[in-house]
């Protein structure tokens, strides 16, 4: 039942659309028909701006926050890391929105800061460098997602396995919603931030 429970609980949580209903209590609009039709932070800055891209990039952050909360009350250390995924799947397919919502990159984000905050300032400074340099988005997106993973390894030895397979299904999950962005990026038409 507590099982059950968290799944439930923690794919709601991330079906909470931060940039979905901010726009429409901001802008009055739907997010998903404007930019790129994602209803994640990076659109909200291309359509709402940067007060309310920061907003819902630290709104969508906490989602993951709150599910290992929920989590590790219910369950413990395994609830957490199953939290971990049924947030960011509720996130990526929430049911409020016909299952058309955002990328999971800061509820994943927010979900391994609150595992580990060494490894997420890693992956949030390669997301920085990455950015800055390229002015690519998804491409540091996927990059900072993808540090995730070597650098959870290399910073502890052994990694408990169930925490390695979570880490992968991020990865995973992040470069299956970029798959567009990585097509347009090989062919050199993806668009730049700024």
């Amino acid at each position: 039942m507590k099982i059950l429970l968290l799944v439930l609980g923690s794919y709601l949580i991330g079906s909470f659309s931060s940039s979905f209903i901010l726009g429409k209590m901001i802008r009055d609009l739907d997010i998903r028909e404007h930019g790129s039709g994602n209803a994640g932070a990076t659109n909200a800055l291309r359509v709402m701006g940067v007060r309310i891209a920061a907003i819902t990039f630290i709104m969508d952050a906490f989602k993951g926050f709150l599910a290992i909360q929920l989590g590790r009350y219910l369950i413990g250390f395994d609830g957490a890391l199953l939290a971990s995924v049924f947030v960011v799947i509720g996130h990526n397919y929430p049911v409020f929105l016909n299952f058309k919502g955002g990328k999971g990159i800061a509820t994943s984000l927010g979900l391994i800061f609150t595992l580990n905050w060494k490894v997420a300032l890693i992956c949030l400074l390669v997301w920085i460098v990455i950015t800055l340099t390229t002015r690519y988005v998804s491409l540091a997106s996927i990059l900072g997602v993808v540090t995730a993973p070597i650098a959870l390894n290399l910073l502890y030895s052994p990694v408990d396995l169930k925490m390695n397979l979570t880490i992968m299904f991020l990865v995973i999950s992040a470069v299956v919603r970029h798959k567009e962005n990585i097509s347009r990026l090989l062919k050199g038409t993806e668009s730049k931030i700024f």
